[in-house]
């Protein structure tokens, strides 16, 4: 079988998994958010927090609970990596040094995941498990949170109410994230991942030396890490390494997995708007997106240069021999277009071309499908950019599921589109200017500058993937892209949250002749066009610099 063939092959086998997954699990979503009953665990665990479950929040208290819970939780990290020498099953590691400590509690708290520090050489049992795994969990839910309340924004009239953070918050990680990450836990054992508390030990001699690894819960941390959209590995190869995906398979079901939440939510977005083929829009685009990056990423990736390719099947350097060219394309573009992180293979030996998809695929928002709530938010506010469009190409009011997109709601929304590309042109240009940061490329020219545009592209859309050749582990990156988490994370929720909370308050308006039928394909092609339009103004000159100048110089 062609190396071609049996990419393609594995991609209608994902597409089919999908499809199965895609409306059992939307609609138990559903069910889970609009809900009025509480499990007996859930109860347990709002009375340990002292949070009334059923009282309902306006905008401005739902955020408040966003962002105390979310700075308890960079504290709690930070602490807890301080002190890890001081833990039990620290495995002889010591305290993480202070900047590292802050990038990687921002990192885990904001669902990027970044990581500047090599995992099985620097984090022991109790970190990885009582820190940075539990993050994996609650951070995830926090985003699907954020998604729902503005579903609820839109479903909801003449109320400023969109629910109880702490109730979508505990409901996210008990009924949906647990059940599901327990499940794949059992499958990629079953594959062969590893899953103990054993400590460091050696496994061989080579060249002279000895090679030793450490064991750990991988599984379980491998299973939310895809789950959660999450991308933080044991080790510092991530999914390339044996223990953590060790066959073609489990290769496959991991990109499942980190697919599968943020496409069914587009199910549960109709579901609770009552209009499941809104849905289905917003799914179409999402599709469209990730299908056609993976056929460019494909053929870019497939594209001979020479004999050596012909031989090898493509451009092999940097990829896994037991996932080939085309698994790993197609889990190139499903973390980048996700925010989830993880990788396969490494992007910075990618072709210019196909390391520029994987640049491109977090530039667009991430929104294809996303991470798990922050695709769907991402995409619904792109909706509402094209819907403001639409309506001034005919003179209209836009409306969009019969609320109004005035002055307020474009204001937000515009707030919200152009937070993350300011602060990755910001600080790219503030790294290329200093002169301490140029160091830590491994490359010079147009790939140099790939690397630091990469870096603060994942981490201003929470992403956590790299190029790899960067040393990120300094002062300057570890302090500027923890700050870039920070603010590409929350920033952003501000203005989803008052956009929810201001459609919330209206009362909506009824369909007439000349309202823009948003469940129709016209507007799918329309909000493709609107992403791929704005994402490209924004970006090309930065994009042209680094990965199309390096892809048309080879």
């Amino acid at each position: 079988m062609s190396p071609v063939l049996a990419g393609v092959l594995q991609l209608l086998a994902l597409i089919a998994a999908l499809a199965l997954a895609y409306r059992p699990l939307g609609d138990y979503m559903a069910r889970v958010y609009s809900s009025d009953k509480h499990l007996r665990v859930e109860k347990w665990i709002y009375k340990a927090i002292g949070a009334n479950p059923d009282t309902e929040m306006r905008w401005p208290a739902y955020l408040r609970g966003v962002l105390a819970f979310s700075a308890v939780s960079v504290l709690f990290l930070y602490v807890l990596q301080r002190v890890q020498g001081h833990l039990p099953g620290s495995l002889g590691f010591t305290a993480i040094d202070p900047d590292q400590a802050f990038n990687t509690a921002a990192s885990f708290v904001t669902n990027t995941n970044w990581q500047s520090y090599y995992g099985e050489q620097a984090m022991g049992h109790v970190v990885q498990t009582a820190g940075l795994a539990v993050q994996n969990f609650v951070s995830a839910a926090v985003g699907i949170a954020v998604a729902v309340a503005l579903v609820r924004g839109f479903a909801r009239s003449r109320t400023g109410e969109l629910g109880n953070f702490w109730s979508d918050l505990v409901r996210g990680t008990v009924r949906i994230l647990l059940p599901l990450s327990v499940v794949a836990a059992v499958v990629l054992v079953a594959c062969g991942a590893i899953q103990n508390f054993a400590g460091i030990h050696e496994v061989g001699q080579f060249f002279g030396g000895s090679q030793q690894w450490n064991g750990g819960a991988v599984a379980s941390q491998e299973a939310i890490k895809e789950v959660g959209t999450n991308g933080g590995g044991y080790f510092n190869a991530n999914s390339a390494h044996p223990f953590e995906n060790p066959t073609p398979f489990s290769n496959l079901f991991e990109i499942f997995l980190l697919l599968v939440i943020p496409f069914a939510l587009t199910r549960t977005f109709g579901v609770m708007v009552g209009s499941v083929r809104q849905g289905y829009a917003i799914l179409a685009t999402m599709v469209t997106i990730w299908i056609g990056f993976t056929a460019l990423m494909m053929a870019t990736e497939f594209h001979h240069h020479g004999p050596a390719f012909d031989i090898a099947g493509g451009a092999m350097e940097g990829k896994e021999t037991r996932f080939g060219v085309g698994a790993s394309s197609i889990f190139a573009v499903a973390t980048t277009l996700t925010s989830t992180g993880a990788v396969d293979s490494f992007h910075s030996s990618f072709t210019g071309l196909g390391g520029g998809i994987t640049m491109l695929g977090m530039q667009l928002g991430e929104i294809a499908p996303g991470g798990t709530g922050s695709g769907l938010y991402g995409m619904l506010i792109m909706a509402i950019i094209a819907v403001f469009i639409a309506g001034l190409m005919v003179g209209r009011t836009p409306e969009y599921l019969g609320k109004k997109i005035g002055t307020r709601e474009i204001k937000f929304a515009a707030c919200y589109i152009l937070i993350t590309p300011a602060l990755v042109l910001v600080f790219t240009a503030a790294a290329m200017a200093l002169p301490t940061p140029g160091n830590s490329m491994t490359n010079s020219g147009a790939h140099g500058f790939s690397e630091i545009l990469y870096a603060y592209t994942s981490g201003a859309n929470n992403n956590g993937s790299a190029f790899a050749g960067l040393n990120a582990d300094t002062q300057w990156f570890n302090t500027t892209i923890g700050l870039v988490m920070l603010l590409g994370r929350f920033l952003p929720m501000v203005f989803v949250l008052a956009l929810a909370g201001s459609l919330a308050r209206q009362q909506p308006v009824p369909a007439t002749a000349g309202t823009l039928r948003t469940e129709k394909p016209l507007f799918t092609g329309l909000l493709v066009g609107a992403i791929l339009i704005i994402t490209g103004l924004t970006y090309f000159p930065a994009l042209a610099l680094g990965p199309l100048a390096e892809g048309l110089a080879s």
